[in-house]
């Protein structure tokens, strides 16, 4: 009986510590527009994370400077965090961004140079930005996007998503980001095909203007793609931020999309 309880001990605590917790945030025109009580809100919100993939960081001055002090609030609250952040997106056509990866540098090593994708870049507006990661000798790769509007028809660039497991078939590949599409296209079914799944189903992750009986929220654009055969679900959700503010015009300073999150581990 000893020995049951003793090896079953020991599988409980491998499940509670071999674990990761990715966040995704389209953090809205995030710069120089953030203030100082913005982005100290923003970190309080991520400091239990372990790895924070941010879209919609301004290309031009003050992009980079609000993730450099995001990164340096989130030092102040007991972690050790490290950053980088992308070259802007090759988009000429429309609206070029930065991307961004904050990480606990006592839970993941980042592998090589975190990179944008070069071979679609033509096709896609703004690139997917990568960076590899290691967590207890097992590597996984984040692809952190975020998707031309609705009215854009993001389909036609999420289309060229199927092709990128065989550009790196060595990679543990999990898509993260605003998609501006829900995971219910058809334009998905190829990856689903593939053995990936969605992190979220019928979650809406975009702000209204205002509330109207209760319902806020606006439409299921952002969300998380991972490999069934490589990783392990633990556990999946949103931050309702938005319900800590007296309405949503306040809510909307800090952005216009809520925070999703994943937790798992690694096959």
């Amino acid at each position: 009986m000893k020995s049951f309880l003793s090896i079953l001990f020991l599988l409980i605590a491998s499940v509670t510590f071999s674990q990761t917790k990715l966040l995704s945030w389209n953090l809205e025109n995030f710069g120089k527009s953030k203030s100082e009580e913005t982005i100290n809100y923003i970190a309080n919100s991520l400091k239990n994370y372990d790895i924070i993939a941010i879209q919609e960081v301004v290309a031009g001055y003050g992009g980079a400077q609000a993730v450099a002090k995001l990164a340096d609030e989130l030092n102040r609250k007991g972690a050790k965090w490290d950053y980088v952040i992308s070259d802007p997106t090759s988009s000429s056509a429309y609206k070029t961004e930065r991307y961004a990866f904050i990480w606990k540098t006592a839970q993941l090593k980042k592998i090589g140079r975190a990179w944008l994708e070069k071979k679609y870049h033509l096709e896609i507006d703004r690139e997917p930005y990568f960076c590899s990661f290691e967590y207890k000798n097992k590597q996984f790769t984040v692809a952190n996007f975020h998707a031309i509007t609705k009215n854009k028809q993001p389909e036609t660039e999420i289309k060229y998503f199927k092709f990128l497991p065989d550009e790196y078939p060595t990679l543990n590949l999990i898509f993260a980001g605003d998609f501006n599409c829900p995971q219910s296209h058809t334009v998905f079914n190829p990856l689903k095909k593939m053995g990936y799944q969605s992190i979220l189903v019928d979650q809406k992750t975009s702000l209204k203007q205002e509330c109207k009986n209760d319902k806020c929220l606006a439409s299921e654009f952002d969300n998380m793609y991972f490999k069934t055969s490589k990783i392990n679900t633990i556990s999946s959700g949103v931050i309702p931020f938005y319900k800590n503010f007296n309405s949503l015009k306040e809510a909307r300073i800090i952005s216009d999309h809520i925070p999703i999150w994943f937790e798992f581990s690694l096959n």
